[in-house]
């Protein structure tokens, strides 16, 4: 790993979506074992998933992994505390508002 260098690798992987009433979740699981650190990205081949209510629907894809350099993996670690707490701002309330 550089510091100003990105690299990418293919995985499988396998995606679950879920769309019951007791779940509601999209899972994705790297089938090789390959591990996501700070700043990575992962992009998923494929077209959209839809599961039907109170289904859940399982598929094996192909994904790539965009691993961050060391300087962007670096400054993720640096800021992420900070983006953590922005989404503290935010409530759910059942308010409606117009």
């Amino acid at each position: 790993m550089g510091w100003f260098s990105r690299t990418r690798e293919q995985a499988p992987c396998t995606v679950e979506i879920s769309h019951c009433f007791e779940s509601l979740h999209a899972h994705l699981r790297l089938d090789n074992g390959a591990v996501i650190y700070p700043g990575d990205e992962v992009q998923v081949h494929g077209g959209e998933i839809m599961a039907p209510f109170g289904e859940i629907v399982v598929e094996s894809r192909t994904a790539t992994i965009t691993r961050a350099s060391g300087l962007e993996r670096l400054w993720t670690r640096l800021t992420g505390d900070f983006e953590v707490m922005e989404l503290c701002e935010f409530s759910f309330s059942e308010e409606v508002i117009l």
